[in-house]
């Protein structure tokens, strides 16, 4: 298992609610669902922490409980900031953002000297074929 959600602890071996964290979370959801812009609502809650904290936080599928976490908020608050999120996303036009990467290409062809030694060890061998390449053939 991963780290214990911030609002939760572990007691012998089951998570548990804290109480004090769990607040804050709640109070973070308050916030979002009130119109409040990411860290302003978590900071309005006592949680000082990035942008991208507070969004992972508000799509932790811990928080309405499942079979190990026991439920901070219900499902439908949960459900409600999930799609105010992304009609706010929306909006910003931040979905659907296509991010440039080179495309990947691996080299299928090589060119090889002459392979002249011959050893029995195959961790050798194969050190002594990669030695022989001489370039990419393109």
């Amino acid at each position: 298992m991963g780290h214990t959600p911030y609002g939760y602890r572990i007691e012998n071996g089951r998570a548990v609610i804290d109480e004090e964290a769990a607040g804050k979370i709640r109070k973070l959801y308050e916030n979002y669902l009130a119109g409040m812009a990411l860290t302003k609502a978590a900071a309005a809650a006592g949680i000082e922490t990035y942008h991208g904290t507070v969004k992972h936080m508000l799509q932790n599928r811990h928080y309405p409980g499942d079979d190990f976490y026991p439920a901070l908020i219900d499902r439908e608050t949960f459900d409600k900031v999930a799609a105010i999120r992304l009609e706010r996303a929306d909006k910003l036009g931040r979905l659907n953002r296509a991010k440039k990467s080179k495309p990947l290409t691996v080299p299928t062809r090589f060119r090889f000297a002459e392979a002249e030694k011959r050893y029995e060890d195959p961790r050798l061998q194969a050190e002594y074929l990669y030695s022989l390449i001489e370039s990419e053939a393109v």
